[in-house]
């Protein structure tokens, strides 16, 4: 990849960490608030170092898994629910505090390793099979996350439209996954002009009209 081709991409993964990543900030302020004061910075780095090493593990293992046939796509699927799930859930945090320093960073990675699953997913989507890219957006988004959390989540309560700029991110993802994969692409390529741009349109659209809807009603999406 070299220019515009690595720019969007890349752009893409920093957003999806922001966007999906601010309750995982909550859960490392959380676990290391009980310490005094050096081990709470001590544990938020570590812990922090931690999470993104095994982050970027899991992602690495995702995009290998991602090349078996139908897998791709099914994990676009998996990512159009994550995105519905964005738009109309409002997520309840909750950590146990930690008592010592060692018990604060195996919480935060441990914590981030659960609630990150639909990161690495994501990520690996819009990554197009680059590990570098990877590293390179999670070392642009973490800190962004960690200091900026509180204000990212404000900011995203008083304009929801934020939120759907992520929802729209992660659909276009899941319509790029589905449209990427080996078997699907033949067969859409039968049928469909421009397969990658016209699936990935149509999934946006579904994406952000469902959202809109139940938001409108008010009612969220069952577990």
């Amino acid at each position: 990849m070299n220019g515009f081709e690595w720019i969007v991409p890349l752009l893409s993964i920093i957003i999806i960490d922001i966007v999906l990543g601010g309750d995982n900030a909550i859960v490392i302020a959380l676990a290391s608030k009980c310490l005094p004061p050096r081990e709470r910075r001590l544990a938020m780095y570590w812990g922090t170092a931690g999470a993104v090493a095994v982050r970027a593990a899991l992602t690495a293992v995702a995009l290998l898994l991602l090349k078996i046939p139908l897998l791709q796509f099914i994990g676009g699927l998996l990512l159009i629910w994550i995105a519905v799930k964005l738009l109309v859930e409002d997520k309840d945090v909750q950590c146990k505090e930690a008592g010592s320093l060692g018990e604060a960073i195996r919480i935060i990675i441990i914590a981030d390793v659960v609630m990150g699953i639909d990161n690495v997913i994501a990520i690996a989507g819009a990554a197009h099979g680059s590990i570098l890219l990877v590293v390179i957006g999670l070392l642009v988004s973490v800190p962004i996350i960690m200091w900026g959390s509180t204000f990212i989540l404000k900011l995203m309560e008083r304009y929801p439209f934020i939120v759907y700029i992520g929802g729209g991110v992660l659909a276009w993802t899941a319509g790029q996954m589905m449209a990427g994969d080996r078997i699907i692409a033949g067969i859409l390529s039968n049928y469909i002009t421009y397969p990658s741009l016209t699936l990935s349109s149509l999934v946006v659209l579904l994406v952000l009209g469902i959202g809109y809807y139940k938001n409108q009603r008010g009612s969220a999406l069952p577990e």
